[in-house]
């Protein structure tokens, strides 16, 4: 059903609003691909944050007209599917990573940055990591150091525990025991024996003549 005047309107002010915010456009041919094909396409790129949308040339060239895209009229040409993302790799992965299960979506062009991309050009750019990627990255590096660090006071605590002494049992309290500790307390007895009492008849102060 052709496309009556507000239609085409609504379209290019849709596609231009897109535009706008974008950082990455790439064009790819989608001919002889199944409907339910293109259906898996568009809900990956809706999952990775990218307007993916088969457009009339027309009506793209006149959308993006006066944006950075502008260079890309030129190539708007045959049957095209536009992939177009704030995320300056999304669309080209989506569509590259589309492309190597299906043969008959051909990428065609590009544009990144004001700068115009070839075939090449957009899958290099496809291979680059996205942002999660890379944090997901620098945070496995970050916690790499800790988990060894952990893993290793892991292993000393277990191999302190394997050898060391069991814990020796508390004596039981027996009847004996206040004898014991009154012993304990006692004075320790000298290693001279007392002195011999005096005998009986001498005087307490007489002191005894030397041998």
């Amino acid at each position: 059903m052709p496309l009556n005047v507000q239609d085409k309107k609504a379209i290019v002010a849709d596609v231009g609003a897109q535009l706008a915010g974008a950082q990455t456009v790439v064009l790819a041919e989608y001919r002889g691909i199944p409907v339910e094909q293109l259906t898996k396409l568009r809900a990956s790129a809706r999952d990775q944050g990218v307007y993916l949308r088969v457009l009339k040339n027309t009506l793209a060239r006149r959308a993006a007209q006066g944006t950075q895209f502008e260079p890309l009229a030129d190539s708007m040409v045959g049957p095209l599917i536009y992939g177009i993302s704030a995320d300056p790799i999304a669309s080209a992965k989506v569509l590259q990573n589309f492309a190597k299960t299906q043969d008959k979506l051909v990428i065609t062009a590009g544009l990144y940055n004001g700068k115009l991309l070839d075939v090449a050009g957009v899958k290099a750019l496809a291979t680059i990591p996205s942002r999660e990627e890379l944090l997901s990255k620098l945070l496995g590096v970050m916690q790499a150091p800790v988990s060894a660090m952990a893993r290793v006071l892991g292993a000393v605590a277990a191999q302190k525990a394997a050898g060391a002494p069991a814990p020796v049992a508390a004596a039981p309290v027996t009847e004996a025991a206040p004898a014991a500790v009154a012993a304990e307390a006692a004075p320790e007895a000298t290693a001279e024996p007392a002195a011999a009492a005096p005998e009986a008849g001498t005087e307490a102060n007489e002191t005894p003549a030397a041998e």
